[in-house]
């Protein structure tokens, strides 16, 4: 099979470069080197990527600690409220096991993502401001601890935004923020 273009005439492999081509490619090699740099110093010096510790957990075992989890946690009409500092969530299609959850304002807590199914992502919205949001790629054998707080009192969504299926648009969930005063 001939490709449908032709080849150049001639060794045109070796003759110069033009010199404006010259100059483009340095300009793009030089802005790619400070896109890279930038990039990387930001997440570095920015502090722009979620901390926390990420482990191996079987779902089972998973499962465990959440059941562990809501039987030490009391729970109200409004959701669970954590006995210590420790919130675990998991997704498993097509709902959030641990929430809802009720929590103070200022205090740091240390939430334990995972799926018992398949790859979900938890999407935290406050109420007031649908725009501010974190999100979080949550997988199945792994759990993922991230130290959070919240700094205002108020109604925290929390949603999936990683298809997961035909029930995904009704995978819902909330955070109620009350104040720590």
């Amino acid at each position: 099979m001939t490709s449908p273009i032709d080849p150049p005439d001639g060794n045109w492999w070796s003759e110069p470069v033009n010199r404006r081509e010259t100059i483009w490619l340095g300009i793009a090699g030089a802005w790619s080197l400070f896109l890279f740099s930038w990039m990387s110093g930001w997440v570095r010096a920015g502090d722009q990527n979620p901390t926390g510790e990420t482990y191996e957990v079987s779902p089972e075992q998973f499962r465990e600690k959440v059941n562990e989890y809501k039987e030490a946690a009391e729970e109200t009409g409004d959701g669970y409220v954590p006995a210590d500092e420790h919130v675990y969530v998991a997704g498993q299609r097509f709902q959030w096991d641990g929430l809802p959850a009720v929590l103070e304002s200022g205090t740091r807590y240390q939430f334990h993502f995972s799926s018992y199914d398949v790859q979900h992502a938890t999407n935290i919205r406050p109420e007031h401001n649908l725009s501010a949001q974190m999100n979080f790629d949550i997988l199945p054998g792994y759990e993922w601890v991230v130290p959070m707080a919240f700094d205002e009192p108020g109604e925290y969504h929390v949603i999936c935004s990683e298809f997961c299926g035909d029930g995904h648009r009704t995978m819902h969930g909330t955070f109620t923020v009350v104040d720590g005063g």
